[in-house]
């Protein structure tokens, strides 16, 4: 098995919520390396006051979390979406990647990327597989470019198997964090009447937009860059937000303006070790009619009390 050793740095303040972040995507253990309070850890730990100078002269200001993941469960994903959570954060950070260009890696992830039914009704296909078999499922072809959203992870494959379900051809839906219009695009090819998506990166919309186009639902389809729903108009029948757990508790306590008394509310991107304090949190103005479980993963569908 081929992994690529993803390394993102942060200033060491930001040590916390980033492997928070990074622990919600990655499917394996994560390490930190911080050597902020150095003296101090290893007096604790090893009883020693002899510590090795390249030690010594690490930069204490910064910390480095590391994780390592194969090319099967998609590297690239992973690092669009974690770098997404960050810039939502606020964290400033750099990402490194071992032994492999960035082109590289880029077409080493792609050649894992195979057409992937989802649910009952749909199937994904990434634009360079020419060879597929669809049957009566709907085709989405999509091209993720440097944006989060293949459809593959656990939490938008969810977000898909219950937009199968509640869209009809009189609704209209909301994606609060896009990334690459994948699930806004989803309900159109499903009949919803119009789409709109809304992302922070600057990219995942014009990425966004381009995956529209490709599936002929550019007409239908408004890409908004911005943060959550600070530039977004109107009301509407569905909202989905596949974001972090922080993220879904912060939207959640204002995303009530932008829905009508009987709007569906689709949450994902929650770790299982989070779930209940995400239900505690939207309770307050939600009532979860629905609770999808995959592989660690939960995805929340609510109603307006």
């Amino acid at each position: 098995m081929d992994w690529t050793e993803i390394t993102i740095t942060i200033d060491n303040k930001d040590v916390d919520v980033t492997a928070d972040i990074a622990n919600e995507v990655v499917p394996y253990g994560i390490y930190i390396e911080d050597y902020t309070n150095l003296e101090q850890a290893v007096e604790e730990i090893a009883h020693i006051d002899l510590i090795d100078e390249d030690l010594l002269n690490k930069d204490r200001t910064k910390a480095k979390v590391h994780m390592y993941i194969s090319y099967e469960d998609n590297p690239f994903e992973a690092v669009s979406r974690i770098s997404e959570k960050l810039k939502e954060a606020d964290v400033d950070f750099t990402v490194d990647t071992l032994d492999c260009a960035d082109e590289d890696w880029l077409n080493n992830w792609k050649q894992y990327f195979q057409p992937t039914p989802i649910g009952e009704k749909l199937l994904i296909r990434p634009t360079w597989r020419d060879k597929y078999e669809a049957g009566d499922r709907i085709v989405i072809n999509l091209d993720p470019g440097l944006a989060f959203g293949t459809g593959t992870h656990e939490t938008t494959s969810l977000c898909l198997s219950v937009l199968e379900k509640v869209v009809t051809q009189d609704k209209t839906i909301l994606d609060v964090g896009c990334g690459s219009g994948i699930l806004a695009i989803a309900a159109l090819l499903l009949g919803a009447k119009t789409g709109v998506g809304v992302d922070i990166d600057e990219l995942a919309v014009k990425t966004a937009k381009e995956n529209a186009e490709l599936n002929n639902v550019s007409d239908k389809f408004t890409a908004i860059h911005g943060n959550f729903t600070e530039k977004v108009e109107g009301k509407f029948d569905i909202v989905v937000a596949n974001i972090v757990a922080d993220a879904i508790m912060f939207l959640s306590k204002g995303v009530t303006n932008f829905m009508k008394s009987d709007s569906i509310y689709i949450m994902s991107g929650i770790i299982d070790t989070r779930v209940d304090e995400v239900i505690e949190s939207v309770s307050e103005n939600f009532e979860i009619t629905d609770k999808l479980f995959l592989n660690g993963w939960y995805c929340l569908v609510a109603k307006l009390k």
